[in-house]
């Protein structure tokens, strides 16, 4: 597969996500609807994933950078920051470079403040695409490192993995709040105004779903991320080693942010699938559920690499 087949794939995969959301929302409307012969709530489900699915896809990524706390630098402010431990030009060149290697315009440059090495890419395309790194990513790797990096993430951006990764966060969460939302409607309240009004019947019907989509939230929130193509990754460390000519620069880079010990105080489970690395250290992950591949597979594969 080439990385415009790729491209294409994940752009197909996002609209299916999409739409599969707005089924979701709207089924689980119909059935309290139903349910409560109040078709009003039909109509708010309707509503609520039109508006969540169009804001998924046009802010999507600003509901993440938001969650993860991360600032907008500029060359001017970035100069301004010792806590980066390099100059913003120095950052901004090495991102500006690569862009013109690999055709594709200067996204936005987004830093955290956290000591743990990390970064990701976001945006709906490449004319709205952000690339974020952490304060420690930053302070801690070399330049050719580095490079390395943000060659990775250039690459995700190219490939228009940034896409259906950040609309993934935004629907994902939205599912998981809105299962919540009719557990503790089921539990406190309104389980005990229908039995009041139908003999305890649509009472358990309701408390039966509200457990059902308690347990299948989580679930389906985990399979989701999953299905995300852990290739992505793969794809990703092997375009942007071609990008900086320089596989060894990524394959130490991913060392150090394995081996580095620091946890990453702006993670969580909905976003984690983003970073180059994953965030959480000192967790154990089986393999099966991980959301990246192994690092020692990633970076045997990039010290396989021929690019002479």
């Amino acid at each position: 597969m080439t990385i415009y087949d790729q491209a294409d794939k994940n752009t197909r995969l996002t609209w299916i996500y999409i739409l599969g959301f707005l089924v979701f929302v709207i089924g689980i409307g119909y059935v309290f609807a139903g349910a409560m012969n109040n078709y009003a709530i039909l109509a708010v489900a309707v509503i609520f994933s039109v508006v969540m699915s169009f804001a998924s896809y046009w802010w999507s990524d600003k509901i993440v950078l938001a969650m993860s706390g991360a600032k907008e630098v500029t060359r001017e402010n970035a100069l301004a920051s010792p806590s980066l431990g390099r100059s913003g030009k120095e950052i901004y060149n090495i991102v500006e470079n690569l862009c013109i290697t690999a055709g594709l315009p200067v996204p936005k440059i987004y830093v955290i403040q956290d000591p743990s090495p990390n970064a990701f890419a976001t945006g709906r395309n490449a004319e709205h695409a952000v690339i974020c790194l952490t304060t420690g990513i930053i302070e801690k790797l070399e330049k050719p490192e580095l490079e390395g990096v943000i060659a990775h993430e250039l690459s995700h951006i190219g490939n228009k993995d940034i896409l259906l990764s950040t609309v993934i966060v935004v629907l994902v969460g939205f599912v998981a709040l809105l299962a919540g939302f009719f557990r503790r409607w089921s539990f406190f309240g309104g389980g005990r105004r229908s039995s009041d009004r139908d003999g305890g019947q649509l009472g358990l019907i309701l408390m039966i779903a509200a457990i059902i989509l308690s347990i299948l939230a989580p679930v389906a929130a985990m399979l989701i991320q999953l299905a995300i193509s852990r290739k992505r990754e793969f794809l990703a460390d092997a375009d942007g080693a071609l990008l900086t000519r320089y596989p060894e620069g990524l394959a130490r880079a991913l060392e150090k942010i394995s081996a580095d010990p620091t946890p990453m105080q702006h993670a969580n489970q909905a976003t984690a699938h983003l970073f180059i690395a994953n965030p959480f250290k000192g967790k154990k992950v089986s393999s099966l559920f991980s959301t990246h591949p192994p690092i020692s597979e990633r970076v045997k594969r990039l010290r396989d690499i021929d690019v002479a």
